[in-house]
């Protein structure tokens, strides 16, 4: 019951913060209906807890995927600046005031997979928290404390998506269910996510150029790293 609620609560209030997946789901209630960003929160949670299991039971592989998850965050900030530029277009097109991204023909559970699958930012987020919960000896490597941990995140996500799916239709009442300025305000969120995004992978990069220590000259002892 600990690792479970531990799982459920870490899972929701990370949930919370705005992010390309609870924002997305919080679009598609709006223009599509609860139901389909239910299935697009479904489709996201699997991938997330596919994840989290992965690095369970692989961390140490996971750990040397630097350039992979490279890879990964540019392909999340092209799909977040599309995201933007997508919701501005509706905005500016009130006839047709859907995202041509979130609203296309795709099921929007396989959407909510493929979104999630390209974001590789649950990947430290669990691996760091994971990692502490085995220092505090509260997860255990266990099969039925792996189970349940993964069980308290699924509903944790899935709690913390129905905030975003519910609380758009909210916001979208208080409006009168004006699209325009949903859109501008949605593309307005998208567009901060990838500023906030392109910002911390420079940040990385710079980090991990300081960190890399000089080539020594011909001759000369490599310098070691200090504090």
């Amino acid at each position: 019951m600990k690792i479970f609620l531990t799982g459920m609560l870490v899972s929701f209030l990370g949930s919370l913060p705005l992010g390309t997946l609870n924002i997305a789901a919080m679009q598609i209630s709006i223009s599509d209906g609860v139901l389909p960003a239910v299935y697009f929160a479904f489709g996201s949670l699997l991938v997330e807890v596919i994840y989290v299991r992965l690095s369970l039971v692989a961390m140490d592989w996971v750990r040397k995927q630097e350039k992979l998850f490279r890879i990964l965050e540019w392909v999340t900030l092209v799909i977040v600046l599309a995201l933007a530029v997508a919701s501005f277009w509706a905005a500016s097109h009130p006839t047709n005031s859907a995202n041509p991204i979130l609203s296309n023909t795709l099921p929007r559970f396989v959407l909510g997979i493929v979104m999630c699958a390209v974001n590789p930012v649950q990947i430290p987020f669990w691996f760091g928290w994971s990692t502490v919960l085995f220092t505090k000896k509260v997860l255990l490597p266990r099969s039925d404390h792996y189970n349940w941990y993964i069980i308290g995140i699924g509903l944790g996500t899935l709690a913390g998506n129905c905030v975003f799916i519910f609380g758009g239709l909210l916001i979208a009442s208080r409006i009168n269910n004006n699209q325009s300025i949903l859109n501008w305000i949605i593309g307005g969120i998208f567009a901060i996510t990838a500023v906030i995004q392109a910002w911390r992978m420079f940040i990385k990069k710079e980090t991990s150029n300081k960190l890399d220590p000089p080539d020594p000259q011909p001759g000369q002892e490599p310098e070691m790293p200090r504090k």
